[in-house]
């Protein structure tokens, strides 16, 4: 029997973040990852625009036979997930709803806060997702736009990161949040710092962990899980030259990334062909 692999995208690296817990959740499945690094960031497009690449992205994944689709991208799941889903006859799995719902379990006062970029912030999309869940949870928001370049530039354990993270964070500390989701794919880079700042009584959830819980879940269900006892192969796409994913990659998947392909999507979907 031929397995079918598991489809991941992202506007540039942060997926990688994503991508590496699935492998470590399920090392035996095969993964192809594609980043938008031609058009990266998202955050600060339009909706329009946001919908149009993540559909181009979504037909060039389905048309390499990918049997589940991941949204590693927060903007992307949040204004597109719904278009996608209607369209493709594939599981969708956003990062929003996973992190969203371990937040509303864990939280013991009901008051959550959520870190992110501006366009994630700004489309409320955890605060929607987790009052759906219970809506008398508290969910307090900030912007951290620092965080994306300290984390693409190694800058994840020094000073400069440190008193970053200790402006960004001060309003979330002062409203004695119990619980901090991760909205960005690149803060779990800075997880040790982000907690130092929050203090040991703070939780942190990690959309990643949990998305990565959700795909094995989805999976299991269909009965679509590979034999534990193969090996995953990862191949990786790019819309722009690979060299600079590749340096700033290799940090987000903790190992050694292996080739990376330059794809044109708009000719690839013309030509209705696979690379």
């Amino acid at each position: 029997m031929s397995w079918k692999a598991i489809g991941i995208f992202d506007s540039g690296v942060g997926g990688l973040t994503v991508l590496r817990e699935i492998i470590k959740t399920l090392p035996q499945e095969d993964t192809v990852y594609l980043g938008d690094t031609a058009r990266v960031p998202y955050g600060t497009k339009s909706p329009e625009t946001v919908v149009r690449f993540a559909r181009q992205i979504t037909s060039f994944l389905v048309s390499r036979d990918i049997k589940l689709l991941v949204v590693a991208c927060n903007t992307a799941s949040a204004v597109s997930l719904d278009e996608l889903k209607a369209e493709f006859p594939i599981p969708i799995v956003g990062v929003i709803e996973p992190g969203a719902a371990q937040a509303a379990k864990v939280t013991r006062s009901g008051r959550v806060g959520v870190i992110g970029t501006a366009g994630t912030i700004r489309s409320s999309a955890y605060t929607k997702a987790i009052k759906k869940i219970n809506p008398d949870i508290e969910v307090i928001t900030a912007e951290c736009p620092m965080f994306v370049p300290l984390v693409e530039e190694g800058w994840t354990d020094n000073e400069v990161a440190r008193l970053t993270a200790g402006i960004y964070l001060k309003k979330l500390k002062e409203s004695s949040v119990d619980t901090l989701v991760l909205g960005c794919t690149h803060y779990p880079l800075l997880k040790g710092i982000i907690s130092e700042v929050m203090g040991d009584g703070v939780t942190l959830v990690d959309s990643a962990e949990e998305t990565a819980r959700v795909v094995r879940e989805i999976l299991a269900e269909k009965g679509e899980t590979r034999p534990v006892e193969e090996k995953g192969n990862h191949h990786f796409f790019v819309t722009d030259v690979p060299a600079g994913f590749v340096r700033v990659g290799n940090r987000f998947l903790g190992g050694a990334l292996g080739d990376v392909y330059q794809v044109d999507l708009e000719k690839e979907l013309l030509q209705g062909g696979r690379v």
